[in-house]
């Protein structure tokens, strides 16, 4: 996400705590922050997928996502 996105959406919401916004704006705040969190969500993804950790026989083991209960 571009450092103007991120101004942006700080803009937005101090505009939004002044004087509200707009149903346009409130859409833009929308999508800005939804395209944001997925950004963070990825970059947060690539990180763990590079850490092992260290089993008590010295050897090393990649991070498993848990499996989600049906």
């Amino acid at each position: 996400m571009e450092k103007a996105q991120v101004d942006r959406i700080n803009e937005l919401a101090r505009k939004k705590k002044t004087v509200g916004l707009t149903p346009d704006e409130v859409k833009e705040q929308e999508a800005l922050r939804r395209q944001y969190i997925d950004e963070f969500k990825a970059n947060l993804k690539l990180t763990l997928d590079s850490v092992y950790m260290e089993q008590e026989d010295g050897s090393y083991k990649k991070l498993e996502q848990k499996k989600k209960p049906n």
